[in-house]
């Protein structure tokens, strides 16, 4: 977290020098739904990683975010993801998992790499045609690994996070309401692991209160090293389709 403090500093003073910052605190209060195609290998630490065959899934976030006209101070979004897929694989010889050896044959897995990001950020511009944010984000994990035969389930939860670097931006079409937008979080202590997604948007104008349609592609791929003792290569990634309401 402390890296995520640092990186927003720095960006404060490009910040305060915006002409376009908003004069009234807003709110932005979102969710997207979507069909995720799963991939990916993972083992405890020091064992070698198993690939598992995972079924397309629906995935879903939520978020909120508050921005202010305060300079310096970073703007906050708080978005919730659920992420989770099934799978399966035939062992062809013996595997261990949370101390327990799982012997050649059929065994399952469920990825739960379900998180919250917590973002902080800063608005470099925000026009009707472009609008472009800069910060750091805290990507909270709070799922599990978990394998089972017919004998008995393991489970390995995740607890840590990742300081990510934040970037959002977007350009309209003017009198349209029509938008691009790509929406990026790199790992800054995991290279490896990343979330972005891009799309187009339409907004609609409203007396207290904008509506705005959003449809996209989302991958967010999970590769670490010994993250809460786990090595996990995992990737989700697929179309979405979403929803934001401003006031």
């Amino acid at each position: 977290m402390k890296k995520t403090l640092l990186v927003c500093a720095m960006l404060g003073s490009l910040a305060a020098t915006s002409a376009q910052a908003a004069t009234l605190v807003g709110f932005k209060l979102g969710g997207d739904y979507w069909n995720a195609d799963t991939s990916g290998t993972f083992a405890e630490k020091g064992q070698s990683q198993q690939d598992f065959d995972y079924d397309s899934s629906w995935q879903g976030s939520i978020w909120v975010a508050v921005e202010h006209p305060i300079p310096f101070v970073p703007n906050l979004k708080i978005r919730e993801n659920r992420i989770e897929a099934d799978g399966d694989a035939t062992l062809t010889g013996g595997w261990d998992f949370n101390g327990n050896t799982f012997s050649a044959g059929d065994i399952s897995s469920s990825v739960d790499l379900s998180n919250t990001d917590f973002v902080l950020y800063y608005e470099i511009l925000d026009n009707d045609v472009v609008s472009l944010d800069i910060g750091a984000s805290y990507k909270l994990f709070h799922g599990s690994y978990r394998v089972a035969d017919a004998g008995h389930p393991e489970t390995k939860d995740l607890s840590s996070g990742v300081t990510m670097a934040y970037a959002n931006a977007e350009v309209g079409l003017p009198l349209t309401g029509l938008f691009g937008f790509a929406d990026v979080m790199l790992g800054l202590d995991e290279s490896s692991v990343y979330d972005y997604s891009l799309g187009l948007g339409w907004q609609f104008d409203g007396l207290a209160l904008d509506t705005r349609v959003r449809l996209g592609y989302r991958d967010f791929n999970f590769d670490v090293n010994n993250f809460d003792g786990i090595t996990a290569n995992n990737e989700f990634k697929g179309v979405f389709l979403g929803a934001e309401v401003v006031f």
